[in-house]
Parts: C-alpha cells; sequence; structure tokens
C-alpha cells in the first residue's frame, strides 16, 4: 500500500513539473564583480533545492560526527539501565522460587549497577525495591545482622518516599521480619507507626493480630479480629472460631472478679450474646464466687432456649450448674420450663435438679439427680456432682451409708 502511495505522489510531482516547467522562458542573471552569469529559472531552481539538500546533508554529517562521543555515552547508560533492571527482576524470580542466595546477589548487582547509571540513580523507587530483596533475602537466609544493616539504609529511603507502594512494601515487611523473630514489642512499635491508610489494610492488620497475641494482648487482638472479620479476611466459621477463642483469652486473663467484671465490660456486644463466650464467663465468675453476677450474664440466654443450638444449649445449662449456690426463686419457673420443653436434655435435667436442690426441694431434685448420676452422656465433672447432691441429701435425710455409697461412686468416675 505504502509503495502505492509513493507512485501516485511520483505521478503528481511530474505532472506538476512538467506544466510549471515545461514551458517556463524565464532567466536568472547573476552579477559577481566583472562576471555575469545568466540561467534558465528551471535551471537556478533545481540549483537552489540542490544546494539546501548538499547543506541539510553536510548539517546533519557533521552533528553526527560531533555527536558521536555524547550518544555513545547515553548508548552505554541504556545498556547498564538494561542491565540493572534485568538484575532487578532476576532478583525478583530467584526470591519467588526460594533462591535466596542468588536472589541477593542479583539485588546488590542490581544495586551496583544503579550507581553506576546517572539516569537510574535518582529512582527511589528502584533502590527501595532492591534494597528490600536484599533485605527479605538476607531474612530468609537467616542473616539478622546484614539483615538490620540493609533495613538500616532503606529506613531513609522509606522516611523520604512518601506513600510510595514500595515505601509502604518496606514498613510491612520489617514488621513482619519482627514478628519472626519473636520480637512482639518490636512489631508493634513498627506497626504503631503505620500511616492511617495502611494500617487499615487486610495485611497490616493481620500482622497486628499476630503481634498482639505473640504480647499476650487478648483485648486488642480480639479488636482487631474484629476488624479482619468485618473486612471478611476469614471465612465465616474460621472467624467465629478465632473470635471466641480470643474472647476466651480475655475471659481466662482475668485473676479475680473486679477483673473478670472489666473484661466483660470489654467485649463486644456481639462477643456477649455468644452463647459459649457467655458460658465461659460464667464458668470463670463461678471460680471467683460471683454466682449472681453470672446468673445475670446467664439469664438472656435461657430466656431464649429455643433459639440456640444443641450445643449452645448444652454449655449454657452447664454454666448453670456450676452458679446454683445463692440462687433466687425466681429461676423455678424458669429452670421447670425448660425440663417440659426438653425432657431427654440431661444437661437441662441436672440444671434444674440442682437448682430444685439449692432451694430445698429435695422431692423433686432426687429422681433427675439419679438419672443424671448414671446417665452415660454426661460429662464426667456433672455426673460427680450428681452423685455428691445424692450424698448430701441422704445426709440430711441421715442415710449415711448410703451418702458413704454416692461419694464412693463420685470418686470413681475419672
Amino acid at each position: 500500500m505504502r509503495g502505492v502511495i509513493w507512485l501516485v505522489v511520483l505521478f503528481v510531482v511530474a505532472v506538476v513539473a512538467a506544466t510549471t516547467l515545461g514551458t517556463n522562458d524565464g532567466l536568472v542573471t547573476v552579477y559577481f564583480n566583472r562576471w555575469r552569469i545568466e540561467l534558465s529559472l528551471n535551471l537556478f531552481v533545481l540549483s537552489v533545492v540542490g544546494a539546501c539538500f548538499v547543506i541539510l546533508t553536510v548539517s546533519r554529517t557533521l552533528e553526527a560526527v560531533f555527536s558521536l562521543p555524547r550518544r555513545a555515552h547515553e548508548w552505554r547508560a541504556l545498556q547498564r539501565e538494561r542491565a540493572a533492571y534485568r538484575a532487578l527482576r532476576d532478583a525478583l524470580a530467584e526470591f519467588l522460587a526460594a533462591r535466596y542466595s542468588r536472589a541477593y546477589k542479583a539485588a546488590e548487582r542490581a544495586l551496583a549497577l544503579q550507581d553506576d547509571t546517572e539516569f537510574l540513580a535518582s529512582d527511589v523507587d528502584f533502590r527501595l525495591l532492591a534494597s528490600l530483596l536484599v533485605a527479605s533475602s538476607l531474612h530468609r537466609l537467616q542473616d539478622p545482622a546484614r539483615r538490620d544493616e540493609a533495613a538500616r539504609r532503606m529506613q531513609s529511603l522509606v522516611t523520604g518516599a512518601g506513600q510510595r507502594p514500595a515505601a509502604e512494601g518496606a514498613r510491612l515487611m520489617a514488621a513482619e521480619w519482627a514478628l519472626d523473630d519473636r520480637d512482639a514489642s518490636r512489631a508493634l512499635e513498627l506497626l504503631a507507626q503505620l500511616p492511617p491508610g495502611l494500617s487499615r489494610r487486610t495485611q497490616a492488620l493481620r500482622l497486628k493480630l499476630q503481634a498482639t497475641r505473640l504480647a499476650r494482648q487478648p483485648v486488642e487482638a480480639l479488636h482487631t479480629a474484629r476488624l479482619l472479620a468485618k473486612h471478611q479476611a476469614f471465612s465465616e466459621v474460621a472467624a467465629k472460631s478465632l473470635l471466641r477463642t480470643l474472647a476466651f483469652q480475655v475471659l481466662d486473663a482475668a485473676r479475680d472478679a473486679e477483673q473478670l467484671r472489666r473484661q466483660w465490660s470489654e467485649l463486644d456486644g456481639v462477643d456477649r450474646r455468644d452463647a459459649a463466650v457467655v458460658a465461659r464467663a460464667a464458668q470463670r465468675a463461678a471460680t471467683f464466687g460471683a454466682h449472681e453476677e453470672a446468673r445475670q450474664w446467664l439469664r438472656p440466654l435461657w430466656d431464649r432456649l429455643g433459639e440456640l443450638t444443641s450445643e449452645d444449649r448444652t454449655l449454657v445449662a452447664s454454666a448453670l450448674c456450676d452458679n446454683v449456690q445463692g440462687l433466687g426463686p425466681d429461676w423455678l419457673p424458669k429452670v421447670e420450663s425448660a425440663t417440659v420443653t426438653y425432657p431427654s436434655d440431661p444437661v437441662i435435667g441436672i440444671a434444674a435438679a440442682l437448682v430444685m436442690a439449692e432451694r430445698g426441694l429435695w422431692g423433686k431434685a432426687r429422681r433427675p439427680l439419679e438419672h443424671a448420676a448414671n446417665s452415660s452422656v454426661l460429662e464426667p465433672r456433672l455426673r460427680r456432682r450428681a452423685w455428691r447432691e445424692l450424698a448430701r441429701l441422704s445426709r440430711e435425710e441421715g442415710q449415711l451409708e448410703a451418702a458413704a455409697r454416692c461419694d464412693q461412686k463420685a470418686a470413681e468416675i475419672p
């Protein structure tokens, strides 16, 4: 197609030249000193055009000759720049392929080539990426001394790089290295220095979760895990399990009833409605003798037993068993209604029996206690509790031999 276009242009030029120059009878006279030169106008035009072409060709030739050193310098610089980028790509590829020694050497070569390349020397992102690969490779090679030295060199670049992606990556990697070194305080310090936008990203929150768990800060870890769950960083099942585990750690960290109350108040509303968390809190309260407070936490769940799963009902009923001491008469209709609704649930049965026994209704408590004591599905702790309550009932009735047999039965349960 291009050849056809040039052919058409050539024909157009030929036609214009024949039309314009073919009947041109003009003369051009040039006077110089005592000389006079007469030329046809056509020859003069062609001579001027030829002279311009020659002058342009000579000027370009001279420019090419005199600019040869500069162009040679630019060519060498371009070759070094390409070699530097090639070394950086090689370093990244070797790092991803777990060849950390080769990655370190390639990244160092990239930095050396950058220092020798004028056009690349001011590229902050290039130096940051290469330095990050150097430090990361040394970290994988378990060389913390040289890694920290590389990180210190990188720190000045990160400080002046602002919000560049490479600088943000360097900050996150430094926190991750601290976690790998099991230095939770250093990791938390680095994470606290992150800009607000970066600190809310999923990876930053994951690192913060690991750091707070390593530093044994369950309350902060729980808040961080809650944010991650909102960002859908975990599956629904994994998020529920993790949040429960962290809530358990918060409650287990309490050393007295007052501290347990503070820990409970710091939990999120969702956690305080979780049957497993409430049951754990009630069991912890029982160890500190705060039975009334434990029953207050259990009451909302007991009022809606029908909405709970079988597993959650078991947890709530088991927690109530640990907190029947000092129980008021308002619980009697609640537990009786639960036994009617769930007649075959052994844990609810023993919870109702213990409530009745606490209120002195031994006649109504005996049969469910005997059923619980001989149950094969109840956990050993509750079966032992049933036998001990039966022993107490026998002593109240003066049946010392029966009480002794009940105590023996309780002792035989592993």
